[in-house]
């Protein structure tokens, strides 16, 4: 059976805007502890990393220390609130699921490699009625190894049935170009994601505004027109 060409989607930021609800969640864990809610402009900083991250961010910008027996105490009790409403107030981004039909009309494999744990990863893909359309889905805890570990998109890529010289990884911050670059794998990046700088300054293959763009852009990268020869100038 031959390999198929593959696009690789990071989620949070890059499929679905997931911030409200993730923002929810972690202002309950910051209330509980007596501090004050983040409002959701701050999630551009904060969200990305993960759960762990997340929580030492939005602990470390209320000015409250947090030592590892705490972190892991409120990281066990985040993953079980947000369980229970992961995506009331989360949506996709205009134009993805038509982008997502337009690849695999076109013979491309998908899968998701995110830093989310993957229940939670397959509670929204469940919750928007798109799981289906993935031939494999990674979440932080699928292998022993998460972004921005190449290996995380590189077994990703193997469970999907996909060829990792005929891949590109679509995200929204530094993490996944990152993994990309040192996978040796292409990034086309969205720049109305989760990332603390413009993701132009970090320079992934390609920028997309919009997900009608992608269909093209990944062409543009895995299928790239032959040069013209010597004898046809």
């Amino acid at each position: 059976m031959s390999l198929l060409p593959i696009v690789v989607f990071d989620l949070d930021g890059t499929l679905a805007e997931t911030a409200p609800d993730i923002m929810r969640t972690l202002n309950v864990i910051l209330e509980q502890e007596k501090l004050s809610p983040l409002p959701l402009e701050r999630a551009r900083e904060l969200v990305g990393a993960g759960a762990r991250a997340l929580i030492e961010r939005g602990f470390r910008v209320s000015g409250r220390p947090l030592d590892e027996e705490t972190l892991e105490r409120l990281f066990q009790d985040f993953l079980r609130i947000y369980a229970e409403d992961v995506a009331s107030n989360s949506y996709l981004y205009e134009g993805v699921v038509a982008a997502m039909q337009a690849l695999a009309e076109d013979g491309y494999a998908l899968a998701v490699c995110t830093n989310k744990p993957i229940l939670h990863t397959r509670l929204i893909l469940e919750h928007f009625g798109i799981s289906g359309h993935f031939a494999a889905v990674a979440g932080r805890d699928s292998f022993a190894f998460h972004k921005p570990d190449p290996r995380h998109l590189t077994l990703t890529i193997e469970a999907a049935g996909g060829d990792p010289r005929r891949a590109v990884m679509i995200g929204d911050s530094r993490t996944d170009i990152t993994t990309a670059r040192a996978a040796g794998i292409p990034s086309i990046c969205v720049p109305f994601g989760y990332t603390d700088v413009p993701i132009e300054e970090l320079e992934p293959d390609l920028v997309i505004q919009h997900f009608d763009e992608l269909h093209g852009a990944v062409r543009q990268i895995l299928e790239p027109a032959p040069a013209l020869c010597a004898s046809a100038k």
